[in-house]
């Protein structure tokens, strides 16, 4: 196995398609990242380069594509490009819940078809056991806490969707702990939760720690290409990826953009999928005497009654952090402008939870895109001969974006499994209506939700 210069040339590439990507683009300060020390110095795409298969994309989808490329294919060589660092993209920018339980943030309700609700669960903890067994081989530390997950309920709304939740579970017979007010107040410090419900099987990591550590251990036959933006991208036989120094040819592409690919034409992918900005800030460490006055566990994550609500976790380090705010954002960006609107409403949604501190402020806000699609589906399998997605997490990209590149791997290795299987089940992502009715309509029914979901934003 190994990197060679390309020997072929542009002009003899036939059936070939060209497709611009659209620039990432930093959106606010992310505190998961910026906690990190400086990570090593990068290695750029440069030159006319070859690789046997190529992974675009490096957060969770693209490295277990790239990982599981090499255990596959241990002769290959596989390249991996990520146009920022390996953590700085929107793989690092989650609220690091690996969620195990039905989560669908395009309903009002966690839990549904049973057998779908079966299947999902599988499929997360299949994710979940690959990585921790990553996690505990190179000793990646991500703050990896099996602690499970808390709902909380701030209304008697919250509760009733919350007692839906638990009959869900129990028709899946799955365990969870009902809490009262009380066992809230006592596990978070907060007196704003009337009442909660705790599922033990999620994990609580630091997503830009992971996300990094799982790109310095990869194998040795990939090779990461970091702050390398494709600015074009060629579609034929063989695919070739053109950044501003260089390319990279191969027969063997695997697209793990997530929501940036819904932007590509040409491939079935445009007019399919919605990409939804959300948005988190993280309030300085607390000090010894408001870590005393706020009391409860040192160490939580809670995800609220209505999907639409504030998910806060609280770290070990004393720093808690605030994420709600749903943006269709076409554009892929979040400017300065919405940056500072979403602060002030996530100081007021700290404010609410935590009304004992009137001095602790916000010292970071960020945004990241989600890539949904309107029935849940996701485009995976081949798109085009050498060319396949692992695209479209909805929501869940620790786990599904990790199960996406793990099983992507596999099919284009033609590795069946009974996970695999269940993945090839999946719908397709449904078509769209045209803009401007789409943004219209995207647009209207985040604001209508957001509404709905009351004190609990």
């Amino acid at each position: 196995m190994s990197f060679e210069r390309d020997p072929l040339s542009h002009a003899g590439a036939v059936g070939r398609r060209q497709l611009g990507l659209p620039s990432p683009h930093s959106d606010g300060c992310n505190a998961w990242y910026e906690m990190l020390p400086l990570p090593p110095a990068s290695t750029v795409l440069m030159g006319q380069q070859c690789a046997d298969w190529v992974v675009l994309g490096a957060g969770l989808a693209g490295l277990a594509a790239a990982r599981r490329l090499a255990e596959l294919h241990p002769q290959s060589s596989i390249a991996l490009v990520e146009a920022s660092r390996v953590g700085f993209g929107t793989a690092g920018r989650n609220s690091g819940f690996m969620i195990d339980l039905p989560h669908d943030l395009r309903s009002h309700s966690y839990t549904g078809d049973c057998q779908v609700d079966r299947d999902q669960i599988r499929l997360n903890r299949v994710a979940i056991d690959w990585l921790r067994q990553i996690v505990r081989k190179h000793d990646i530390a991500c703050d990896w806490q099996e602690r499970g997950k808390l709902h909380g309920a701030a209304e008697p709304q919250g509760l009733a969707d919350l007692e839906d939740f638990a009959l869900g579970l129990d028709a899946l017979g799955e365990p969870y702990t009902a809490l009262d007010g009380r066992d809230m107040a006592r596990i978070t410090g907060s007196p704003f939760y009337c009442g909660g419900l705790h599922a033990p099987g999620c994990v609580l990591v630091q997503p830009a720690a992971l996300v990094r550590g799982l790109g310095a251990s990869l194998p040795e036959n990939v090779r990461l290409f970091e702050e390398s933006p494709i600015q074009t991208l060629e579609i034929g036989s063989p695919h070739r990826l053109i950044t501003r120094q260089g390319a990279l040819t191969t027969p063997r592409l695997i697209l793990a953009t997530n929501a940036y690919a819904s932007r590509l034409p040409g491939l079935g992918l445009s007019g399919r999928m919605l990409p939804i900005y959300t948005f988190a800030s993280m309030t300085r460490p607390l000090d010894a005497g408001e870590a005393i006055r706020l009391g409860g566990d040192p160490c939580w994550g809670l995800v609220p009654a209505d999907p639409m609500g504030t998910t806060v976790r609280r770290l070990g380090n004393g720093r808690i952090c605030i994420r709600n705010s749903f943006r269709y954002r076409p554009s892929l960006k979040a400017d300065a402008a919405v940056l500072r609107r979403v602060r002030e409403i996530h100081q007021r949604s700290f404010r609410r939870r935590f009304p004992m501190f009137d001095n602790v402020e916000m010292t970071h806000t960020w945004g990241g895109a989600l890539c949904l699609s309107r029935n849940g589906g996701a485009p995976f399998g081949e798109l085009a001969p050498g060319l396949y997605s692992a695209l479209c997490q909805n929501g869940l990209g620790l786990t599904r974006g990790t199960l996406a590149g793990k099983s992507i791997a596999e099919f284009a290795s033609g590795v069946d499994s009974d996970v695999l299987a269940l993945m090839l089940k999946q719908p397709r992502p449904c078509r769209n209506p045209p803009e401007p009715w789409l943004g219209l309509g995207v647009r209207s029914t985040l604001a209508w939700k957001e509404w709905q979901a009351g004190i609990e934003r």
